[in-house]
């Protein structure tokens, strides 16, 4: 498949923004990951130009979100979908941790806890195992994994992702996270833009898509729904500037 150049549309979009791999570089442990002041002064600025119409849809918590690009608070959907805060500083959803996915943690914990560079993040209804510091395990954790499914209700599922995995629900899907927000009315009647890096984005892609909006992956490793590409964050970071007038793109680099 051939990827068109990326060309955002004229008239009134919907920006919507995976974090990891798409605004900030991925690190071997998730939360040695840090917003700079550059970065949030363009979302912020962005966020105006757009009425409001931005949000993060992200596999992190809303929590986590806030810390890091504090004091934003701005629109997000969190655990691919099932936390939300729907408009800028408002109310979050919070979704809790089920005790037989718990349990799960704990019987793949106790299996592979002498394996050097492994983590665990245990957010909620969602479990991710990242393997970015340790790649030679992903084939046993995948093995684990796939056999630990069976404990868990029907309708979960294991995202095998470019460094790691995770156990989902079945309603955890970006698409829907992303059509949540398009109903509301700073989104509504906005084409949609959807950026994104890895294989949990690809069902935002495909809803994206069929909206007639803007599906942009990062440095894709291999098929994908999303019609357009960029080679790295930075060329992500360069698009978001240029929606902005030239004159807010010199506010938001010296703000």
């Amino acid at each position: 498949m051939t990827l068109d150049p990326v060309r955002l549309p004229a008239g009134k979009l919907a920006l919507f923004l995976d974090i990891d791999g798409t605004l900030l570089e991925h690190q071997p442990h998730p939360d040695a990951v840090s917003v700079d002041g550059e970065l949030r002064q363009l979302l912020e600025a962005i966020e105006g130009r757009l009425d409001g119409a931005l949000a993060f849809i992200t596999g992190r918590s809303v929590s986590t979100v806030d810390r890091l690009f504090a004091p934003l608070a701005l629109p997000v959907a969190g655990l691919y979908g099932l936390e939300h805060r729907l408009v800028k500083g408002g109310e979050v959803d919070i979704a809790n941790e089920p005790e037989d996915l718990a349990a799960v943690a704990e019987a793949l914990l106790s299996e592979f806890h002498d394996t050097e560079g492994l983590y665990f993040e245990r957010k909620g209804p969602v479990l991710a195992i990242h393997t970015r510091g340790a790649p030679e395990a992903l084939p046993a954790v995948r093995i684990a994994a796939e056999r630990a499914l069976a404990d868990l209700p029907a309708g979960y599922r294991i995202e095998c992702g470019t460094a790691g995995l995770e156990f989902m629900p079945a309603e955890a899907l970006k698409g829907a996270a992303i059509r949540r927000f398009m109903a509301l009315d700073a989104f509504r009647d906005r084409v949609p833009v959807f950026i994104g890096d890895d294989v949990s984005d690809e069902n935002g892609f495909e809803y994206v898509n069929e909206c007639g909006g803007v599906s942009i992956r990062v440095k894709p490793a291999g098929p994908t729904s999303a019609r357009h590409t960029l080679p790295n964050v930075a060329a992500v970071r360069a698009l978001l500037a240029s929606m902005l007038p030239a004159e807010k793109r010199r506010q938001a680099r010296t703000a």
